[in-house]
């Protein structure tokens, strides 16, 4: 697995191709990056629909703003940022939630269990994910990023001191703060 946090030749070769207007060269900078920019956006929207219009926007912005990009952070560095702050924005002006209608809905009642075997325990797995994804939504936008960038994404405290552009201790003060909330709030799963 390359190291996120350093440029390879190849990699520095197609950023200036792209720089120059080469979509092929850009476009293979995005199968690169795709899955990983996804997981950004969706670490801090948990919706796939939208992370993937998210990460798909962050893209947009990098290939527009490419010609300010400095070699002083990595690209994925960089490009992660972009994605954590338009996913954020997001966040923030969208307070809303999703309500299921049509074929939708109708697939969310089919997966009700019944009290037998598998379907039952299906249903708990969903229920303990259920209770997580709660309780992760009960944390400020800041925190279930830091947390969902080092726990899920598997960031470094420094990739993501570079994506969300806050120093060390304070990805470590929200970390910290954020596992400690979330004991708080599952603490009954510990307990059970």
């Amino acid at each position: 697995m390359r190291n996120l946090g350093r440029q390879d030749g190849d990699e520095s070769a197609l950023i200036e191709r792209a720089r120059r207007g080469d979509t092929e060269a850009f476009a293979t900078l995005v199968e690169r990056y795709q899955r990983r920019v996804v997981g950004v956006a969706l670490a801090v929207v948990h919706n796939q629909d939208d992370a993937v219009e998210l990460a798909q926007e962050a893209f947009v912005r990098a290939f527009q703003n490419l010609k300010k990009f400095e070699s002083r952070s990595s690209f994925s560095t960089w490009l992660y940022r972009i994605a954590a702050n338009i996913s954020i924005d997001f966040r923030r002006r969208e307070g809303r939630h999703i309500v299921l209608r049509g074929e939708d809905a109708e697939a969310e009642i089919s997966r009700v269990p019944s009290a037998e075997g598998d379907s039952y325990r299906a249903a708990a797995r969903n229920e303990l994910g259920q209770r997580i994804q709660s309780a992760l939504q009960q944390l400020t936008p800041e925190h279930r990023a830091v947390i969902l960038l080092r726990e899920v994404e598997g960031l470094s405290y420094d990739e993501i001191c570079g994506v969300l552009q806050v120093p060390r201790g304070t990805v470590m003060s929200r970390l910290h703060y954020a596992r400690g909330r979330l004991r708080v709030i599952l603490k009954d799963l510990a307990e059970g």
